[in-house]
């Protein structure tokens, strides 16, 4: 198998991707949320960065038009009100 991480030692690698295989589905259903919920976290403070006048509305359509793209944020945002 060839590596994904190249930064990461081999044996290492071959190890977590064991892990991760052996771990129960729903286990990996939270990881993957909680890194949603990271990369959520992370797109709203750079939002906020470049936006600082911005109302709690404004960050969460350019949230919206990030994550879905501006066609799709157009028509489940503006369908909300």
């Amino acid at each position: 198998m060839s590596a994904l991480f190249p930064d990461t030692h081999p044996k290492m690698e071959a190890l977590q991707i064991e892990l991760i295989r052996r771990m129960p589905s729903w286990k990996k259903i939270a990881m993957v949320d909680s890194l949603n919920e990271t990369v959520k976290s992370l797109a709203l403070g750079g939002i906020r960065q470049r936006h600082p006048e911005a109302t709690p509305e404004q960050i969460r359509r350019v949230l919206a038009e990030t994550m879905l793209g501006a066609e799709l944020a157009r028509k489940v945002y503006d369908h909300a009100r």
